[in-house]
């Protein structure tokens, strides 16, 4: 654990002051070398801004802080300045990684956005565009979920008590299938983790959200 930086944080976090929305400045926890960052309870009690754990491609688990947050999307940003969008828990955009998520249509009918109704069998079809080491790709996209076995999930010293949905993913022009895993809370509603691909069956993206944004 590297207590300096996390000090540092910790005294520009309460230097500050949050807008009603999340707006304004963002803070992050820059860290040198290849261990992933893992905060004590009371760290993350301290913190009264909406923060997560990220995981980009296999790499070093991160601690970011949500930079800005506009109809609906949370966009947070990483100590190397990029960018990761998330609606309802689901990764939407990035911007400034070696590869990157471009676009994905058809969010409005997204069964996470009403996560506490999802079903066995809920579908969903979108377009996305991302590149895949350099190249420009774009596909359908044609979802299922099925519920796995709930989980009470640790974040923060709380225990969240969470329903686990896998969605099946298929790209309808090359085939390529991949799952996707989401832990959502079983009483707010949010999705609290994920574990979700940037392309089709390509760059894993692991969040965990430490704290929501609020509403």
């Amino acid at each position: 654990m590297r207590n300096l930086p996390l000090l540092l944080l910790c005294l520009l976090l309460q230097a500050c002051t949050q807008t009603q929305k999340g707006l304004g400045e963002t803070f992050k926890l820059a860290v040198l070398g290849e261990d992933d960052i893992q905060l004590t309870n009371q760290q993350i009690a301290k913190i009264p801004y909406a923060s997560m754990y990220l995981r980009l491609n296999g790499g070093q688990q991160i601690f970011v802080v949500m930079g800005f947050s506009e109809d609906g999307q949370q966009k947070w940003i990483t100590q190397d300045h990029a960018t990761v969008v998330t609606q309802s828990g689901r990764l939407v955009k990035t911007l400034g990684l070696t590869d990157n998520l471009n676009e994905v249509t058809n969010l409005q009918q997204d069964p996470l956005r009403d996560a506490l109704r999802l079903t066995d069998g809920a579908g969903w079809t979108r377009v996305m565009s991302w590149t895949e080491k350099g190249q420009l790709r774009t596909g359908t996209a044609v979802s299922h979920f099925t519920r796995l076995k709930d989980e009470v999930l640790q974040l923060g010293g709380r225990q969240v008590a969470s329903r686990v949905w896998q969605e099946e993913v298929e790209l309808t022009e090359s085939g390529k299938t991949w799952r996707n895993t989401f832990w959502v809370d079983t009483s707010s509603g949010q999705v609290r983790q994920a574990v979700q691909m940037l392309g089709a069956d390509y760059f894993p993206v692991a969040t965990t959200i430490l704290k929501p944004a609020k509403p």
